[in-house]
This record gives structure tokens, sequence and C-alpha cells, in this order.
């Protein structure tokens, strides 16, 4: 019998053969393709670990190059003389003298930290008012400007209130004056006595500086270097273009504690890059770099190529091997399944004629022997049917009769299951109205523990402010004493002032004196001619030193008054202070005594919730009790129920079996007399 064509296609032969030819195919290739990317993979992580490695490195050289700056600014933040001279150039009354004098100083101490860093662009001390010519800077740099990018650079200044604060990398600069990009550190030179006396420091540092700390850190062939803010934005790059532009890729969050400072995204072009990061310590900012990842994984293209080869040599073995298994097992079982279709025709006389001594040889004469064996069973089947035909006819009698003494008994039955069942079911609302009176019992006991412990702690509380008001007690105490020695040393001082005006006043005389002497010289040696010229000398010598003795001596004086003005003011305030600290003894005493007041009344509260606790304990035993009680009551309700709908189960049981078995008996009816029709089908 010849097979159609379609039906060869589902042949087992057809089947093995396609799932071995996929099967080999699809593992190569999985196989190979696996080893591509994990090539990749590895490859990708290898150079990700070493540039972080490498950007780990490059962010602590920035960050060392920003803390010497930090450090730098520091310096000048506690120099005293550079505070005193910017104090004297902001002092209105200030002298000519003292002020040139002063100026000079802070100009030369800029351009000696200016020269001595080749990195420096320049180094400024701006004025509050943005203002040049109140403003200092080294030498060689531009003039102050009051832009409206400029002020608003200032206020973040004002904002960090004195700490260090890192401005982004600007192609011309902090003012926008420069023919070349610069990063600058600012920062405000406080000063709480003087607060006129305010400074912007500003560090300009030449932006070929950043470059060339990064210029040995390089990620692949084509690979860039960026400095981020937190906000994304480029602080530092290779085109100063994109300066203040957001970055395409950059970091979204701090990474987790453990986890590599690397990731794959595609810039701006759809290509995929491998980005490295490590944030600064010192200014906010990230150093990133970013590379193809095509530059690291050009050597791993040669497996794809090995794999596609691989792929190819597998195909052809898997064709031979299919080939193979359809001549020795699809031929066969097709001849096979062809006789079968014969014997499912009503043929029992079909036989294989399978020579071989294999599993397909060894089907082949089971199926001789098993289409003996119908043969022999459809005579057999064809006697039987008659019979199971006359004996179910008497099952389908009695079954009838069974089914109707089954329906009476289950009726009976399921009322006496449905008055049980009401019994428990108010047993068991009995029961539970018991356990929840024990559950709110519970709750009053636990309340009352709760109350007591938070009582204790009231009570430990007060305990631990007494002690602390007795500590400040004699704390105030010492601080009084403290401010007495201090009145006592104010007037002390005062007396000095005045010690010291007194011996001034003889000092002011003999100045005068002197003046007049050297007057009288200058008169005598004119007289004596060119014999005086030398006497006129020595008493212009002598009138100059007195005068600038005499200017001394103004000054002591001066200064004298100003100490003796201070001491006069301390001496008042500690005066007014004296008696806010007795009277906040007095109040501290006080609160002492409320601590010790609140220490007894919680200690009785305490008593009131043991007698409380107590009653709860002797009802919870009732109660417990009580509910012994009805658990016996619901136990016996609950047993006598369940046996009863036992029996109401069994009984609906029994009259469904009696139903089935009715329609049992007159399906193997059916079944009977369709078994003899369906033997005569078959000839043997």
């Amino acid at each position: 019998m010849k097979q159609p064509r379609n039906s060869r296609f589902r042949s087992v032969g057809m089947k093995l053969f396609v799932i071995l030819f996929c099967t080999i195919v699809l593992l190569s290739s999985v196989l190979g393709l696996t080893s591509y990317y994990a090539a990749k993979g590895i490859i990708t992580d290898q150079v990700a670990a070493a540039s972080s490695q490498s950007i780990v490195q490059a962010a602590d050289k920035l960050d060392f190059l920003f803390a010497e700056y930090e450090a730098l600014s520091r310096q000048f933040a506690v120099d005293s003389i550079l505070k005193a001279d910017m104090e004297t150039v902001s002092r209105p009354g200030a002298a000519t003298v003292a002020k040139v004098a002063a100026e000079d100083r802070i100009r030369r101490k800029l351009d000696s930290v200016k020269g001595s860093d080749e990195r420096l662009l320049g180094i400024r001390l701006v004025s509050k008012s943005l203002v040049d010519a109140e403003s200092y800077k080294s030498t060689g740099i531009s003039s102050v400007r009051s832009a409206e990018g400029i002020q608003a650079r200032v206020k973040q200044l004002d904002a960090a209130k004195g700490n260090p604060v890192w401005f982004p990398v600007r192609a011309k600069g902090f003012f926008d004056m420069y023919d070349q990009s610069s990063l600058t550190m600012g920062r405000l030179l406080r000063n709480m006595q003087h607060p006129e006396a305010e400074y912007y420091m500003l560090i300009e540092i030449k932006g070929q500086a950043l470059t060339d700390i990064l210029s040995n850190l390089h990620i692949g062939l084509t690979g860039e270097i960026r400095i981020l803010d937190p906000d994304g934005n480029i602080v530092y790059g290779a085109d100063n273009k994109l300066l203040g532009e957001p970055s395409y890729i950059h970091p979204a969050a701090e990474p987790a504690e453990g986890q590599q400072q690397s990731f794959t995204a595609s810039n701006e072009q759809g290509t995929s890059q491998l980005v490295v990061y490590q944030p600064l310590d010192t200014a906010k900012w990230t150093l990133m770099g970013y590379a193809p990842v095509s530059d690291f994984t050009k050597s791993a293209d040669r497996l794809l190529y090995i794999t596609l080869s691989v792929v190819l040599a597998a195909a052809v073995i898997a064709l031979v091997i299919g080939y193979v298994l359809v001549r020795l097992i699809g031929r066969p079982l097709g001849k096979l399944a062809g006789l079968m279709e014969e014997g499912e025709q009503g043929n029992l006389q079909v036989r294989t004629h399978f020579k071989g001594q294999d599993e397909i040889g060894r089907l082949g004469h089971s199926f001789n022997k098993m289409m003996e064996q119908i043969s022999l069973l459809a005579g057999q089947s064809s006697r039987s049917a008659a019979q199971v035909l006359a004996t179910s006819e008497q099952l389908v009698n009695a079954s009838s009769v069974t089914s109707t003494h089954a329906r009476e008994v289950a009726a009976a039955t399921g009322e006496i299951a449905h008055g049980a069942a009401s019994l428990a079911l108010e047993a068991e609302s009995s029961n539970r109205n018991v356990e929840r009176m024990n559950l709110q019992i519970t709750e009053v006991k636990e309340i009352n523990s709760a109350m007591d412990a938070s009582a204790e702690k009231v009570i430990t509380v007060s305990d631990q402010g007494a002690e602390l008001m007795k500590t400040l007690v004699a704390q105030s105490e010492s601080t009084v004493q403290m401010m007495e020695l201090i009145q006592e040393n104010s007037m002390k001082l005062r007396e000095s002032a005045h010690l010291i005006r007194s011996i001034l006043t003889p000092m002011i005389a003999v100045n005068k004196q002197t003046n007049i002497l050297a007057l009288n010289a200058s008169i005598e040696a004119v007289r004596a001619g060119a014999a005086g010229r030398g006497f006129v000398v020595i008493a212009n010598e002598i009138r100059g030193l007195a005068d600038e003795s005499n200017q001394s001596i103004a000054m002591v004086s001066k200064i004298t008054e100003e100490i003796s003005s201070r001491i006069e003011n301390t001496v008042q305030v500690v005066g007014d202070t004296a008696p806010l600290f007795r009277e906040q003894i007095s109040s501290v005493r006080e609160s002492s005594s409320i601590f010790e007041g609140v220490r007894a009344e919680m200690e009785q509260f305490i008593g009131y919730l043991n007698e409380s606790s107590a009653s709860i304990t002797e009802l919870m035993e009732y109660q417990h009790q009580l509910g012994e009680s009805m658990a016996s009551v619901h136990a016996v309700v609950q047993q006598t129920s369940a046996s009863t709908e036992e029996v109401a189960s069994m009984s609906s049981q029994q009259f469904t079996v009696s139903e089935e078995l009715v329609a049992l008996s007159g399906k193997l009816e059916k079944l009977a007399e369709e078994l003899k029709q369906s033997l005569v089908s078959f000839h043997g």
C-alpha cells in the first residue's frame, strides 16, 4: 500500500530526522553564540575593571589638586596679618599711609602665591560690592565685572557661608575676559567683628592644568573624558563648546557599596558605550570616561565566524545521520502502520514479514501474535455478549427497587441532621462570646501592665531630671563666682589704664621741652653761621624724633582710651548679668522640687495600678472556668452533629449509588447490544 505524500512528513522517521537535525544545529548555534557573547562580556568586564582603576587614580589626582587649593584658601582665611590689612583698607577713617601700606602687602602676597604656582591663572580678593577699584588681584589678570551671570555665581559664595565653592570650567574664565579656559575655586573670607572687611577670594586655575592631569587617562581608542556636576551638565571636556551643556550619558545615582562603578549606555548616535566613573571627594562632581564597546570587542568577532563554520558542518552531519535513521526506522514502521490500518477495517488475517531480530523485528512478531489473539477474542466476545444482555435486564429491575428504598432513608436522615446542625450553631455562638470576653479581659490586663511600665519610666525620668537640676544649680553658682572674678579683674585693668595715662602725661611734657630745645638749638646754630650748620642738622633730627615720639604717645593714649572704654563696658555687662544668674538658680531649685512632687504622685498611681491588676487576674480565673465548661458543651454538640451528618451523607450516597446503578444497568444493556453488532464486522 503506497503512502500519500503528506503522510510521509508525519512519519516517525521524518520526525526523528527533523528533531535530530534541529537539535544539532541549535546546540551548535547556542554554544557558539554563547561563547561569543560570553567572550564579549568577559572582555568588557576586564576593560571596565582596568578603566575603573585608572579613573579612580585620576580622580585621586584631581582631589589632591582641589584639596591643595582649598588648603591655600584656608590659609588666607586664618592669616591674621591679611585680615588686619583688609580691615585697614575697609575702614573709612584709616590713615592714607597705613591704607597704602596694607594694600601693597595684600598685592605682594597675591603675586607671591601666583608666582609660586604656574598652574594658576590668577588670584583675587573681590569686594562684596564687585567694584574693581575696591578689589585686589595678582598681576597680569583682567579687571572685575558685575554682569548678571557673575552676580549669580557670587550669590553661591554667600550661600556657602565661608565654605569653598568650585565653579565649572568656563571657556573665558570666571569674568568671561580671558582667551583661555579656567577653573575657579571661591570662598567668602568672613570677618564676624568687621563685616565690611569681608572679601570674596577667587583662585582661577588654568583649564590646561586639568588637561595635563587627565592626559594619561585613555578609555579605548576613541574614548572621551568628562567631568559632570550633580545635574549631569559638563564641567570639563575636550571641547570647550560643550561646557555647561547637559551630557547625554551620565551616572544615574550614587553607586551602592561594593557595586562596580561602570555601565553601558548608548550615545546620541545610538552606539553602545562602555562608561566608567568616579565621584570626587572635594567638589561635588563626577569624573567620567566612555568609549565605544566595539573598541574592545573586535577580537571577539572571530568567534562569530568560527561559530558559523561549526553550524554548517553540524548541519551536514545531521543530514547524513537523519537519512540513516529514516532507512532503519521510518520505512519498517510505515509498513506496520499500513497493516494495522487494514486490521482496523476488520481484516484480522494480515501478517508482517520482518526478518530482523531488533526491536522492529520483535514488534512485527508481536503484531502477528496480537492479530491471532484478537481473532480468538472476537469469537468469545460474541458468545459472552448474549449472556451479558440477559443478565443486564435482571440487574435493571433490582436496581429500581433499591433506589426507591434509599430515597426514603435519605429524606429521614436529612431531617435529623438539620436539627443537630441548629443545636451546634447555638453552642458555637455561646463559645465565641466567652472567648471574646476572655480577650477583652486580657487586653485590660495588658493595658494595666503598659501603664505600670510607663509609670516606672516616668519615675526614672523624674529622678534623672532632679539630678540634672542639682548639677545645673552647682554649675550656675560656679558661673556666678566666675562672673564676680571677671568683675574684680576688670576693676584692676581699669586702675592699670589710669596708671598708664598718668605715665604718658610727663612723657608728653618731655616731648614739648625737647621741641623747644631743638628750636633754640636751631636758632643759635643760625646765628653761628657756617660753624653752626652741623648743629642745625642735629637740631632738625632731634625735632623729628620728638614729633615721632609725640605721635607714638598719642597713638598709645588713644589705644589706652579704647581699652579703658571696653573695660567699662565689660564691668557694666558683668554687673547686669549677675542678677540674671541668681534668678536662674532660684528657678532651677523650684524645678527640682517640682520633679520630687511628680515622683511622689507616680508612686501613689503605681499602687492603684497594682490593686487593679490583682482584681483582673481573679476575674480571668473565673472566666477561664466558664470557658472550659462552654467548650465541653460545644464539643459534645459538634460530635453529635458530626455523627448525624455522617449518617445523612451515607444515606445520600446510598441513594446516589442506587440511581447510578440503575443508569449503569441501562448502559450495560445498550453496550451488550452494541458489542454484539460490532463483532459481526470482524472476520477471522
